[in-house]
């Protein structure tokens, strides 16, 4: 059926204004004024009166892990609490109602949010569960922390040697980094009917946001049998895009290979994901400058140079896109040079660039580097960066104003389960760049309302090389549309946090109505 929307404001991003538009066939087939796009009214045409509401495209996440937040739903969130005690009292709470499992995942839990910073210990959790394996994963997801059990059937003792890149902190059952996400994939997976279900209410609330395009952030070979399933069993209704585990990459590329560059029943294969550092609230991101108050303390280093040449030379020989995790400037400055050697990559991905460096934006323009920012850090985290680096650097964390100066495209994110993947609170961080305790973290990083949306829209579909079909309203386009109930352009910017999504369409369905 053909379907025209009119009566609205329609966001293009297009430089034309229309006051109408037509789908069929999941593609967008005429936008202009009223009067010429009525014309195509015929006997199988729908048409929607939008009542003065917004019309813009869809959203494109440029980066998370869905399957992540689909196995969170199955899992103890203490997402929220702020004291030790209170997580002692959540935990016990859920042993007295639950049959106790092979293992127990908790999270939600953040570190920052308690007296002193201060970590759980393992002999806390030991208290509460003697015998039944838990692991409770930070927020930032960088680091957990175990009880004995646990690290009894991770193979853990105090004799284990810290990985490279990674901490074991055996007497407090602190796991940082790669110690940590090792640990994850020895853990088994739930129930494939369980992972299904949850899996299908994960998309829901991405659609929810207005998200037609989702992110598998790093497809492990653990994740290979999963979203097999998920594609067999037509479970998948986004579009999803995934970056294999550079670990993995064999297993992987043998078990998906129609899927690489392909899109099958909404599903591709499009890079290779790495890691080069961790998280800046976890004060593992490895920085150029020592921490704020740490004397000689930088960070994190994940991958040797030479590493991360061989990762980026084999994207290159498969012709994939290559992410790199890169919180710090340090991080982000061995990616670059990494990049200068290997050259005439796909559109690499700087994923995070938290601390992107002012004096590194050049090199990122000259050699197409795409900076991908989690800008709502500025919200959640900015505080906390403030404690953790001092003002100076604090402020120009996700440097999307500097980059804009410097016409360097760039994508934002959310990086889910981390944070929720609420782009308006996204476009809203960027435009206002306040703190949870109301600080303006680096006036000169604001950008205009326009360029938010354009970042988690156009941008991102550019970022994933999909600008011919995705990103804006343009004839020709898929119809992956949202319908909103204020005009983002022409509000105040604190009331952009309070647009609500109305109804997500992706290719002339919808998936998602209030």
């Amino acid at each position: 059926m053909k379907k025209i929307y009119f009566n609205g404001n329609f966001i293009t991003l297009e430089n034309n204004e229309i006051e109408a538009l037509a789908i069929e066939n999941g593609k967008i087939i005429k936008t202009d004024t009223k009067e010429e796009v009525m014309e195509l009214v015929d006997g199988n045409t729908e048409v929607i009166d939008l009542k003065g509401q917004t019309m813009m495209p869809a959203f494109l996440d440029a980066h998370s892990h869905i399957f992540a937040l689909a196995k969170q739903l199955l899992e103890v969130s203490i997402e929220g609490l702020t004291s030790i005690e209170e997580t002692k009292i959540k935990l016990i709470e859920y042993k007295n109602n639950n049959e106790l499992n092979d293992w127990i995942i908790v999270n939600g839990y953040d570190n920052n949010l308690l007296k002193d910073r201060k970590h759980i210990t393992k002999r806390e959790l030991d208290d509460i569960f003697p015998n039944t394996p838990l692991i409770i994963e930070n927020r930032s997801r960088h680091n957990g922390v175990v009880n004995s059990k646990a690290l009894e059937k991770l193979g853990i003792t105090s004799e284990t040697k810290d990985p490279q890149g990674g901490k074991i902190s055996y007497e407090t059952g602190l796991l940082e980094e790669n110690a940590f996400i090792d640990s994850l994939k020895k853990i088994p997976l739930p129930k494939k009917e369980n992972i299904v279900k949850s899996f299908i209410e994960a998309q829901k609330i991405y659609a929810s946001y207005g998200i037609t395009t989702a992110q598998e952030g790093v497809i492990t070979k653990e994740l290979a049998d999963i979203y097999k399933l998920l594609i067999d069993k037509n479970e998948i209704f986004l579009d999803i895009v995934a970056y294999m585990d550079n670990k993995n990459v064999n297993e992987i590329e043998d078990f998906y290979g129609e899927y690489i560059n392909n899109y099958r029943k909404n599903f591709k294969i499009a890079g290779i994901k790495i890691f080069l550092d961790g998280s800046l609230q976890a004060k593992t991101a490895w920085l150029r400058k020592e921490y704020q108050n740490e004397e000689k303390y930088f960070g994190y280093r994940i991958m040797k140079d030479d590493e991360v040449e061989e990762a980026l030379q084999r994207a290159k020989r498969m012709n994939l896109q290559i992410l790199a995790h890169c919180n710090g400037d340090k991080a982000a400055e061995q990616y670059i040079n990494a990049i200068e050697k290997v050259k005439d990559l796909k559109r690499p991905v700087m994923i995070h660039a938290q601390l992107l460096g002012l004096d590194q934006l050049e090199k990122v323009k000259e050699n197409n580097i795409i900076p991908s920012f989690f800008i709502s850090h500025v919200y959640y985290f900015g505080d906390i960066h403030i404690e953790n680096l001092g003002i100076k650097r604090a402020e120009h964390i996700s440097p999307a104003g500097s980059s804009l100066k410097h016409n360097i495209l760039f994508s934002f994110h959310q990086d889910t389960p981390v944070i929720m993947p609420n782009m308006f609170e996204t476009i809203w961080c960027a435009v206002n760049r306040k703190t949870k305790k109301g600080v303006i973290l680096g006036k000169d990083e604001k950008i205009p309302v326009i360029e938010a949306i354009k970042a988690v829209t156009i941008n991102a579909a550019y970022q994933y090389g999909e600008e011919e079909v995705k990103g804006s309203i343009k004839e020709g386009k898929n119809a992956d549309l949202i319908i909103i109930d204020k005009n983002p352009l022409c509000i105040n910017a604190d009331d952009l946090i309070n647009v609500k999504i109305v109804e997500t369409i992706k290719n002339g369905e919808t998936i998602f109505k209030r």
